[in-house]
């Protein structure tokens, strides 16, 4: 009953992850709130209007679900202009659903600019700019935001500027996924930076969930790695190969040593994925060669964790021991997926062959067909012509 059962899982894993490599997955909005001792609130939101327009941020985990995918898809394609002008009828909408609250009095918002970018590669949905603008007091001590949950998930924080003493402080982000406000924002510790413990469980609980739940390429490479051998010292090997890869790209990408568009990156993710679950297929253990396949990419893997936490936002003062947290944070995922994996399915096979037989085999083809979807998917030819 228990091998049933675990092979049971594996199917539905498979199935699940089948039906979301079609998904075109909305991120999180990101809101950025600056109180500048001017008197002046600037609301920054960057969303993604062609979700907001369409009603899918809040309503649907992923855009291949909604009964409008259709027409999400003809905003994704829409020239600025063109979106810029179909989204003035939502203006009212975004400014009677969202709330600034100083002191627990309502802030009067009104919007002051719409940045929409072309297009591009539209398999990664664009980030729009939208700018509030309003009043707040000088003697306000507290900020509270309230963005609906149709609208979507989002990450806020405040900055406050001292224009007078060229001084300014970041708030640490809050994370929000229900139909409430944030917790007061403080105004009155512009000087005083948040306790660094503070800022490293942010990132870390930020890291974490880029792998559970919403990593699944990465969850796919990590199963991928784990499904070819059981021991603990080849897994050990691969694991340590791939975080010590993507570590290094994540640090040179969040510093900005080295970029590379999504076009390309997020494309080549997906191929690393195929690679993996064909190799499989053809191996029947750990080869000489495995570890320096691993390694690049995890090169790969560590530019699109860059790409994540640069939209996320970074702290100025602590800016090094966050990106540690972040990454300590992915570690815990991988580990967290390994885990889940070795106590559902491979600790129920007693030999190599039953477990190379239902296990390695079809997840490993599974795997590597989902990576090719992927792939010619985030190719997109369509947006290079």
């Amino acid at each position: 009953m228990r091998l049933h059962t675990g092979i049971l899982a594996l199917f539905y894993l498979v199935i699940s992850l089948f039906y979301q490599a079609r998904a075109d997955v909305v991120k999180p909005a990101l809101v950025e709130i600056s109180v500048y001792s001017t008197e002046v609130v600037e609301v920054e939101l960057r969303t993604s209007i062609e979700a907001l327009l369409t009603g899918i941020n809040g309503r649907f985990q992923n855009t291949t679900e909604a009964p409008n995918a259709e027409e999400y898809d003809v905003y994704r394609e829409m020239s600025a202009p063109e979106l810029t002008q179909a989204f003035e009828r939502f203006h009212d909408d975004l400014l009677q659903g969202v709330q600034l609250l100083a002191d627990d009095e309502p802030v009067e918002l009104q919007i002051s600019a719409v940045n929409i970018p072309a297009p591009g590669y539209t398999q990664v949905p664009r980030n729009s700019v939208v700018v509030l603008t309003g009043k707040v007091s000088r003697s306000a001590s507290e900020l509270t935001w309230y963005y609906p949950e149709r609208f979507g998930d989002h990450a806020t924080r405040v900055r406050q500027v001292d224009i007078e003493r060229e001084a300014y402080h970041w708030s640490p982000h809050q994370w929000i996924k229900s139909d409430v406000p944030t917790q007061p924002f403080s105004l009155v510790e512009v000087f005083t930076k948040p306790p660094l413990a503070q800022v490293m469980g942010t990132y870390l609980a930020s890291g974490f969930e880029h792998i559970v739940p919403l990593g699944l390429d990465h969850i796919l490479f990590v199963l991928g790695i784990f499904l070819l051998s059981r021991q603990l010292t080849p897994l050990l090997w691969q694991v340590t190969m791939f975080t010590l890869a993507h570590s290094i790209t994540l640090a040179m990408g969040m510093y900005g040593w080295v970029e590379l568009p999504p076009r390309v990156v997020e494309p080549l993710i997906a191929l690393s994925i195929a690679y993996i679950g064909i190799e499989n297929l053809f191996s029947r253990g750990v080869s000489r060669f495995r570890l320096p396949v691993v390694f690049a990419f995890g090169l790969l893997h560590g530019l699109g964790f860059a790409s994540v936490l640069a939209d996320f936002g970074m702290p100025t003062a602590d800016f090094a021991w966050a990106l540690v947290a972040f990454n300590v944070g992915v570690e815990l995922g991988q580990l967290a997926v390994i885990l889940a994996a070795y106590l559902l399915i491979a600790r129920w096979f007693r030999t190599p062959e039953g477990y190379r037989t239902w296990v390695v085999n079809p997840g490993s083809l599974g795997i590597a067909l989902l990576g090719l979807v992927w792939f010619f998917e985030r190719l997109d030819l369509a947006s290079w012509l």
